[in-house]
């Protein structure tokens, strides 16, 4: 029980005693002790005087009176109108610190919980490289997946790659009509970018076409569906549908070059999948689940033979699953993926998508459709939504062209990450030097983008993210990197798990009870699918640390005990630090 948890039942214990009434623990919350005041954390009483009939200042001196008289663990307190401050013993520091520093892994769950989880990420268009919108989808996945590791569940990375459909086509049409045979190896291309270069192809000839019809009349609605390009690749999707042999060898090679491309991007942002799904392989049985939703009056047909549900009563409107002419949409087969991945791991007990924002009301309808065919396990699913990434010049655009490449951004982090060391005159040579550089130019984009919480739209920028000094990735690796040279330096020192008789200075106390903070911390971004929790405390941590190594220089100290205290309590944080960057799939270096 930590302690939290001891204050908690101490308190709902307290109040029934003094009061004779049991509160509701919910209501028992904690904050940190503001600065101003002593104390190691506060309890907000105001929502008890209702039961204790006195005022906020009464009540918590009743309390803050028991708890001192019952818990040990409590040595004093003070009252500031309604907050109840109180002062933790350092016995209770000590044995903390004794079993936390002869922990394996500390904070981390112990034991399987028998849960299983699946987290989606990625999940591209088999028609364009990787974009920097895809990197903070990919971060964050597999940070999830990571942390729901650490927090003793069962994990499974998956994608689903949207690898059909007329964006696909389109990138298929323009290669054959203006490709004139080119191929990754002709051109000296990524597979990915060779393939998007395409796509980009196909659009600016479908805009041209547009054009030249609205100047000869026609609506621009009606231009769109009319121009030439766009006719041919929707009857191209129809062809591989019919698995035509001509298409659907082009699909096979076009789509091969784009996954040779797909994983060099997967290789070098460090991130893998347990299994892939493949649109082209799911959306038949989606298809199969809406023809059979049809006939069991779940679903109805329209003019024109299209495939619709209705959600009007549930406050949504009306979805189209399957097109007039039979092909099938986007949430064909999500549905038929979904199924799929519960068939595949019947124990799942549920299933993280991560997905943008954009994507909310997709995924409200997902839900709703896979309930309303009598999928129980639907009301297990989850939609991660997430902000869209910004830069300073503004959105991205990727059927135009000036799309922040994935692959581009990682060499410009990492050659940033060289020429900021060179400048300061922290360089090295030779391979070991090129891995720090690019080990921190990956820390910088990671962490910028993980620290924010993953519902707010974000600004991406590359100079701030790198600042050795500032909120980011490299300040917190350099930290490590202190600690890992402090214990270098300290030569032989033995590990000493007893009763320690040592006064704890405020500063220390800091350290420990950010320390104790970690367990609560990585459950809390567990329960709450957010690294942007455990992203923020390790930055929190490692400033304290450097602020308490400021303080005590730690190999000057004579006492023995004091000495070996400090290095353990170094040693202690070090381990944090280097945990939970992984768990946000970031390296800590031993050196900077």
């Amino acid at each position: 029980m930590n302690l939290e948890e001891q204050l908690k039942s101490a308190i709902s214990n307290g109040i029934e005693k003094l009061y004779n009434q049991k509160p509701d623990e919910k209501r028992i919350t904690f904050q940190k002790t503001n600065k101003d005041f002593e104390g190691d954390i506060t309890i907000v009483v105001f929502p008890f005087t209702g039961i204790s009939k006195k005022s906020p200042e009464q009540t918590a001196n009743d309390i803050g009176s028991y708890l001192k008289d019952n818990l040990e663990e409590v040595e004093n307190f003070n009252v500031v109108k309604g907050f109840l401050n109180l002062v933790i013993s350092s016995s209770f520091w000590l044995e903390f610190f004794n079993t936390a520093a002869a922990a394996e892994r500390f904070g981390f769950a112990p034991a399987n919980t028998g849960k299983t989880m699946m987290v989606e990420y990625s999940s591209p268009n088999t028609n364009k490289p990787l974009h920097l919108g895809h990197v903070r989808n990919i971060l964050l996945g597999y940070s999830v997946a990571e942390i729901l590791k650490a927090n003793g569940h069962r994990v499974l990375k998956v994608q689903v790659i949207n690898d059909r459909g007329i964006h696909i086509c389109k990138s298929m049409l323009a290669w054959q009509k203006w490709g004139n045979g080119e191929t990754p190896e002709s051109s000296g291309t990524k597979g990915d970018k060779l393939v998007g270069k395409y796509y980009v192809e196909f659009d600016k000839h479908y805009k041209a076409e547009i054009a030249e019809l609205v100047a000869k009349g026609l609506p621009k609605e009606e231009a769109e569906k009319q121009a030439p390009s766009i006719i041919e690749a929707q009857e191209m999707l129809r062809k591989w549908e019919a698995t035509d042999a001509e298409v659907y060898a082009l699909w096979e090679k076009m789509n091969g070059w784009v996954y040779s491309g797909f994983d060099v991007t997967y290789k070098n942002l460090g991130v893998d999948f347990d299994k892939l799904y493949y649109e082209s392989q799911t959306w038949e049985r989606g298809k199969e689940e809406v023809l059979k939703g049809l006939e069991q009056g779940i679903f109805s047909r329209k003019e024109g033979q299209s495939v619709w549900v209705d959600l009007t009563k549930e406050g949504l409107d009306e979805k189209v699953l399957l097109r007039s002419d039979g092909t099938s949409v986007y949430m064909t087969q999500d549905i038929g993926t979904a199924i799929l991945r519960y068939h595949d791991f019947p124990d799942l007990n549920g299933i993280v998508y991560t997905v943008g924002s954009e994507q909310e009301y997709h995924f409200k309808v997902l839900f709703l459709i896979l309930q309303k065919l009598g999928f129980a396990w639907a009301k297990n699913c989850y939609h991660l939504s997430y902000g869209m990434v910004d830069l300073p010049s503004g959105k991205m655009k990727s059927r135009e062209g000036t799309v922040v490449d994935a692959d581009d951004l990682m060499e410009e982090m990492i050659a940033t990450a060289k020429e900021i060391s060179l400048e300061k005159g922290k360089a090295d040579e030779g391979a070991d030097a090129e891995e720090l550089y690019r080990m921190i130019g990956m820390a910088a984009l990671k962490y910028f983008i993980l620290k924010v919480d993953p519902k707010k739209k974000m600004l991406f920028n590359p100079q701030e993210s790198i600042d050795i000094n500032g909120h980011t990735g490299p300040f917190i690796q350099y930290t490590h990197a202190r600690i890992k040279s402090l214990l270098r330096r300290a030569g032989d020192w033995k590990l000493e798990v007893r009763s320690w008789k040592l006064e704890i200075l405020p500063k220390e106390k800091e350290l420990l009870k950010l320390i104790h903070q970690f367990p609560a911390v990585l459950k809390e971004a567990g329960e709450a699918y957010s690294p942007a929790l455990l992203a923020n405390y390790i930055y929190d941590l490692a400033k304290e640390y450097n602020q308490f190594y400021h303080d005590f220089p730690v190999l000057k100290e004579e006492d023995a005990a004091k000495k070996n205290f400090r290095l353990q309590l170094t040693e202690l944080t070090g381990k944090i630090i280097d945990n939970s960057l992984r768990l946000l799939g970031i390296q800590a270096p031993e050196k900077m």
